[in-house]
């Protein structure tokens, strides 16, 4: 069961206004990265489950993380149909990020008030899922629609709190231009949680990185 309501989730999005999001088959490697976005300064976290046997990777984390990571909210991504979002409520998944709008998510999370963000593409899928209740939307594939996609929204629906995917940098350059367009939170995967010239993951520079990612929203939120 979730930790934290979909309102609860939704308001330190945008109070964090970052996401960072990652897949690995490995559990102690997994607790590093999570424990590395954690010490950074992040408070929300989006496992991804593009790997076979993903949700036994994700139901230790989540056990790790409330018990020794207080105020970490973990959720997961790459949902595609109702009923993998329902298994992962069932092991306390805090939201749900799809890549695709879907009708059948949308009811089976909002009928236990959990946030969902669907990935969405064009204004009327977006009014479509506010329609149904979504409090943010995800921009996907970030990189192809980008920043004046989102002035573009913004524009006839100033309500609207969007999350791009993909495309947003961990760079002052990328993320003023992403909030400047008005974006609510952005989501950062490989760009953030990067591995060294070894191929090995840099723990303590994932941690600095965050902390940087964190400390240039707050100035652009300022």
């Amino acid at each position: 069961m979730a930790q934290y309501t979909r309102i609860e989730v939704a308001q330190k999005m945008k109070e964090t206004g970052l996401v960072p999001l990652f897949y690995h088959s490995d559990i102690e490697t997994s607790k590093k990265i999570v424990k590395a976005c954690y010490d950074g300064g992040a408070r929300l976290l989006e496992f991804t489950t593009r790997g076979d046997f993903a949700f036994e990777i994700f139901s230790e984390l989540n056990k790790y993380i409330i018990a020794e990571l207080p105020g970490m909210i973990l959720g997961v991504g790459s949902v595609t149909d109702a009923a993998a979002a329902s298994f992962y409520m069932q092991m306390g998944a805090n939201f749900i990020v799809t890549p695709v709008f879907r009708k059948d998510i949308a009811e089976v999370c909002n009928r236990r008030k959990v946030l969902w963000s669907p990935g969405c593409g064009s204004l009327t899928e977006i009014a479509t899922a506010e329609e149904m209740g979504c409090e943010i939307v995800k921009l996907f594939p970030g990189d192809i629609y980008g920043p004046e996609f989102v002035k573009g929204v913004k524009g006839p629906q100033p309500w609207t709190s969007i999350m791009p995917t993909g495309g947003v940098e961990p760079t002052e350059e990328s993320l003023t231009k992403w909030f400047k367009a008005g974006v609510t939170c952005v989501g950062i995967g490989s760009k953030l949680i990067f591995k060294d010239s070894n191929g090995q993951f840099d723990f303590e520079g994932i941690k600095n990185l965050t902390s940087s990612c964190i400390q240039i929203i707050n100035k652009l939120k300022t």
